[in-house]
């Protein structure tokens, strides 16, 4: 920053002086700066209501277009406690019988007390297998080894060879029958036993362990000292896997597991059933088909009553976003009312907004026709309140007649759940075609224009955008030009000053003379 030479001959206060001079350039760059801010608001504004808009569109309206949203089944169990059923996509009408014979189980395997078994010593994961077995077997040279064997059944069995040690440990078994088998392997510690299951349900995952036929004998000490058999009181437990065993309209099915996916439904067996079984009935889902054209209002309503707030706001008269230095007189909490009222009607009378607004008002009063006749949504209970009775800016929200969620039309009878029930195909027709038309309506109003607007966009954001960039180059322009104005003063006061301090320094001199 140059240095500059204030009012030090001539006593004028020149700071305020060139503040002065310079206001009026200062206000035209604090303008520019406050239009910037108001347009970088106004673009965070139509952000905010265009995904809101979007969200509209890909959430509900371009699902409820095509009459296969409406096609929902579902699936009643005439026993809950003995199944449950998911309805799928691939699902059909239907009435059917299920027999759940066999639920599927998992092999599981626990070992007798080591710590009975061997004099009450206690071991732990890390304890050597010589520990346990003291000098009655001889695990020297290539040790000892044991078979186990997996499969469904005698006739399909995988035998994997465990090989023991003098210094092979607990852990060492564990991880060998793990990596070996698939099985899961554990150790106890407090009850002193091994458990060993499977990793999954069925009969494929059964496991039988035994004694190698290398050493027979010294293979039998091994499991016996391990608590893998029995030996004499302490007995091991053995529960085997199985499938699940169901029969659909007598037709039988197979699992490893309890869930079965059978043309179109998950059916997950709980309990088995006794004497003919019990029923599942697959029918149209009438509290689908309300819940979604409920749930699409509910999100519209939210929408539209927004979208009229922003669009009705009261002008924010004689307010323009606050510099640096006026926010300096005010609180956080001041500033932030300030701010938030001019946000409020940054919209306001907007026709982006006014042209998106209308085209969803009037396509969803225009109705459609069907089978000849023109049909609305009033025929279905839907309807606004009406100018009087409706809140300000909540007038094109509609409500459904007989919805026990709003209080304004809970009393009335319920003609969309009635007109599901009796004539589903109708409200099918009606509503997919109703959408269809809000659908390509919104697409026209988001396609893209050069330099103007975004494909998929809802407003002008091209066109903001360059907007905005060109007061980057506006600001720079005029802070250029205050800056050189400032300048031009302080070297005009400069040479005044200067120039003074000439004059006083030879009126001082000649003074000098005189006096001599």
């Amino acid at each position: 920053m140059p240095m500059r030479m204030t009012g030090l001959m001539s006593g004028m206060d020149t700071e305020s002086v060139i503040k002065e001079l310079v206001q009026v350039r200062q206000t035209k760059v604090d303008k520019a700066k406050k239009a910037q801010t108001k347009l970088e608001w106004k673009q965070d504004a139509w952000k905010s209501l265009n995904n809101k808009i979007k969200n509209l569109q890909s959430k509900y309206i371009s699902n409820m277009r095509f009459s296969s949203a409406y096609a929902k089944l579902k699936t009643s169990v005439s026993d809950s406690s003995k199944a449950s059923v998911i309805t799928g996509d691939n699902a059909t009408a239907s009435v059917q019988n299920l027999k759940i014979t066999q639920l599927a189980k998992t092999a599981y395997f626990t070992g007798a007390d080591m710590s009975k078994i061997n004099g009450g010593n206690k071991f732990n994961a890390l304890s050597k297998i010589s520990e346990v077995l003291g000098d009655s077997v001889d695990l020297s040279g290539d040790g000892v080894k044991f078979d186990i064997k997996v499969g469904p059944d005698a006739e399909n069995l995988k035998t994997e060879t465990i090989t023991v040690n003098e210094n092979t440990t607990i852990s060492d078994v564990l991880n060998e029958i793990k990596s070996k088998t698939g099985l899961n392997a554990s150790f106890d510690e407090k009850t002193q036993r091994f458990f060993i299951s499977a990793k999954e349900s069925g009969k494929d995952g059964n496991l039988f362990i035994e004694a190698s036929d290398e050493n027979t004998a010294s293979s039998n000490e091994l499991l016996k000292a391990l608590g893998l058999v029995d030996n004499g009181t302490n007995v091991t437990t053995y529960v085997p896997g199985q499938n699940a065993e169901i029969y659909l309209n007598d037709a039988k099915f197979e699992n490893s597991n309890n869930v079965f996916e059978i043309n179109g439904l998950t059916i997950t067996a709980l309990d088995k059933t006794e004497g003919e079984g019990i029923t599942l009935t697959t029918q149209q889902d009438t509290d689908g088909i309300y819940d979604m054209i409920k749930n699409f209002f509910k999100e519209y309503n939210s929408l539209i009553n927004e979208m009229d707030k922003l669009y009705n706001a009261e002008k924010a008269k004689d307010m323009e976003p606050l510099t640096d230095e006026e926010k300096e007189d005010m609180s956080d909490s001041e500033i932030e009312k300030w701010e938030q009222k001019i946000k409020d009607q940054l919209l306001r009378k907007d026709e982006s907004l006014y042209s998106v607004s209308d085209a969803l008002k009037t396509i969803l009063a225009g109705g459609v026709e069907i089978d000849g006749k023109k049909m609305y949504l009033s025929e279905f209970g839907i309807n606004t309140l009406g100018y009087f009775l409706a809140a300000d800016n909540e007038k094109n929200a509609y409500h459904i007649d007989g919805d026990a969620d709003d209080d304004s039309t809970s009393g009335n009878a319920d003609k969309l759940k009635s007109a599901i029930a009796n004539d589903p195909d109708k409200v099918i027709n009606f509503f997919s075609s109703l959408f269809n038309n809000v659908y390509k309506k919104l697409n026209d109003l988001s396609s893209s224009i050069e330099g103007t607007r975004s494909f998929g966009t809802f407003y002008n954001d091209k066109k903001m955008k360059t907007e905005y960039d060109s007061y980057k180059g506006k600001i720079k322009d005029l802070e250029q030009a205050l800056a050189d104005y400032e300048d031009k003063w302080y070297k005009k006061f400069s040479r005044m000053e200067t120039a003074m301090a000439k004059l006083q320094s030879n009126t001082s001199a000649v003074t000098s003379m005189l006096g001599m």
